[in-house]
């Protein structure tokens, strides 16, 4: 059967009914890191309008891995046990549900957007950020070169909140190597100036996101799938920035220490040119991750309505689409987008009768 928008995918032990993909989407709702009412509807109402997969929003693996005080955390007990109960509820559903594991490193450390985002220094309640190298991501303050030590700590960090994940019962992982946080601040050469063994080469830079595949695979199930959102492309002039072939080269590497998915989105250091921003501009970056490598990829980038949806699975540019503001605007996006491509699905659940 040709594969379509509402055709089943399987990752892994992992059967999703859909090819439709809810995005990662920062809340800032979650002091001490924990989930609640908020992300139970968030979460759940995508859930019940029919995605095949619900992504949770970047969840931080150690207090200093924040955004803002106010992003989700998967570090201790207390945030296993508020999972459990949303992740239960949006698999009720009939969907999948996985976890984004992140660190923002260098970009840490920030008020909450209504208190207008800006640094937030150890007095007010912040830290010292920390990354690759001693670089400035921010314009009030510049990280900290975490040693050796550190990363392997960060490393260890991970792997617990991986066994955290399959505590409460996620389906998948994905990791947030993308958009100018941890793991794109090391792969990058813009922002990685180090020249250990975890700097200088392309071996060396990509080794902290290999090393953490490494670990998490020691202790989730086989099955279970394990996802890695990459910036395709840095955005950038500068000779040494991060491009398209890099990304091929490290889904690559990714693919034999046991990634199944990347989705290939775009940027973190620097801003595309806005006249070349306009809708599916960085599916071509999916495209040709899965052309060279064969890796099951997720489209994201402007996909707004059910026919380019579709379009992208039916004609193998990738094989899940990664919605995010379509489905903040319409939670019954994929419904909606069943009726539009006449395709039969199984009725939501609950089901409501109008007499």
């Amino acid at each position: 059967m040709d594969s379509h928008l509402f055709s089943p995918l399987e990752i892994r032990s992992l059967q999703l009914k859909n090819r439709l993909v809810m995005s990662p989407m920062q809340q800032y709702v979650s002091p001490d890191g924990l989930v609640g009412a908020w992300h139970l509807v968030h979460l759940g109402s995508r859930a019940v309008g029919g995605v095949g997969l619900v992504i949770t929003e970047a969840t931080a693996v150690n207090p200093e891995g924040r955004n803002t005080l106010f992003d989700t955390g998967l570090w201790n007990e207390a945030q296993v046990a508020a999972w459990r109960p949303i992740v239960q509820f949006v698999q009720a559903q009939g969907a999948k549900i996985a976890v984004q594991l992140w660190h923002a490193g260098g970009k840490g450390s920030h008020a909450h957007p209504a208190a207008g985002f800006h640094y937030l220094p150890p007095a007010e309640g912040g830290w010292v950020t920390k990354s690759a190298s001693a670089v400035s991501l921010d314009q009030h303050q510049t990280s900290e070169a975490l040693t050796v030590a550190e990363i392997q700590a960060l490393i260890h960090n991970f792997k617990a909140a991986a066994a955290r994940a399959v505590q409460a019962g996620f389906d998948a992982i994905e990791l947030h190597a993308g958009h100018g946080y941890l793991f794109h601040q090391f792969y990058s050469a813009l922002t990685n100036h180090r020249q250990d063994e975890y700097g200088s080469s392309f071996d060396n830079r990509i080794r902290l996101l290999v090393e953490t595949v490494q670990a998490i695979r020691t202790v989730v199930p086989d099955g279970m799938p394990l996802l890695v959102r990459l910036s395709a492309v840095d955005f950038s002039d500068e000779p040494q920035a991060w491009q398209l072939a890099d990304s091929v080269r490290l889904t690559a590497v990714l693919q034999q220490h046991g990634v199944d998915v990347v989705t290939a989105s775009a940027g973190g250091f620097g801003a595309p040119d806005r006249t070349k921003v306009v809708p599916l501009y960085q599916v071509p970056y999916a495209e040709n991750i899965k052309a060279n490598t064969g890796i099951i990829t997720g489209a994201v980038g402007l996909i707004t309505t059910p026919e380019q949806a579709n379009t992208i699975i039916t004609s193998g540019q990738a094989d899940l689409v990664v919605l995010a503001r379509e489905l903040l605007r319409d939670p019954y996006f994929p419904l909606r987008a069943a009726t539009a491509l006449h395709i039969k699905t199984p009725v939501p659940v609950p089901y409501t009768r109008a007499f």
